[in-house]
């Protein structure tokens, strides 16, 4: 591998790992241009990833620096009081009202992926969602039984109610669909993934084949069951 595909050196990885065992202000202060230096090679990748989600979505976060989240953590409302992320993170908008979903990235030892989908949707926005499964569930089984999907994905991930939601029949014959209240999709990525020079492109198509799911979610929350724009 040539120095010059490795987007995320082996040092960035290191860094977090050391920061891991001394997450204190006095150690951060001491080590601050290291982590600048780190940093920068995390920005860099995530203004190339910019380059290639633009390719085939439109995106309106303006560049990579912008792209990263702060490493600082909010601990005011936290029960643990470590003051630094141990991660680089960063995520891409969706640009207009008719384009919903958005993407996310994170690297850390051990635990690097790239993710995207609805972590928090409002009230109206889930009970739109489900109401377009019950009706008819076939197009977005139909999306996640796909190729591309299972052997990108997996399945759909994130958190579902235990019970039944409100308004719906435990007999659904989408019940399974229905209890989900985040809608998920996550590719994992080894530490040699993450050090090798396939990170981009493999992190761009899975980007890319969350586009079929993002575009029925696009849809389903953009117009009413007649399929006007809302």
């Amino acid at each position: 591998m040539s120095k010059e595909q490795q987007y995320i050196p082996a040092s960035s990885l290191d860094f977090l790992k050391v920061l891991r065992e001394n997450n204190n202000r006095d150690w951060f202060n001491v080590h601050k241009d290291e982590f600048i230096e780190q940093q920068a090679f995390v920005e860099e990748f995530a203004g190339l990833l910019l380059n290639e989600l633009n390719k085939h979505d439109l995106i309106e976060t303006p560049s990579g620096k912008k792209i990263l989240h702060r490493i600082y953590r909010d601990t005011r409302f936290s029960k643990e009081k470590i003051p630094y992320k141990t991660n680089w993170s960063g995520s891409f908008t969706r640009a207009t009202k008719q384009r919903r979903g958005g993407y996310y990235f994170h690297i850390e030892p051990g635990n690097s992926f790239v993710a995207g989908g609805f972590q928090g949707p409002n009230a109206e926005d889930l009970k739109r969602i489900r109401d377009e499964i019950s009706f008819d569930p076939a197009p977005l089984r139909k999306i996640l039984n796909s190729k591309p999907f299972k052997d990108t994905f997996g399945t759909l991930q994130g958190e579902q109610v235990k019970t039944t939601p409100k308004g719906f029949g435990k007999n659904d014959p989408s019940i399974e669909l229905l209890r989900f209240k985040q809608f998920l999709l996550i590719k994992r990525f080894s530490d040699d993934q993450v050090l090798s020079g396939s990170l981009l492109k493999e992190a761009s198509d899975a980007f890319k084949n969350m586009r079929p799911f993002f575009d029925y979610m696009s849809e389903v929350l953009t117009t009413d069951m007649d399929g006007i724009n809302l």
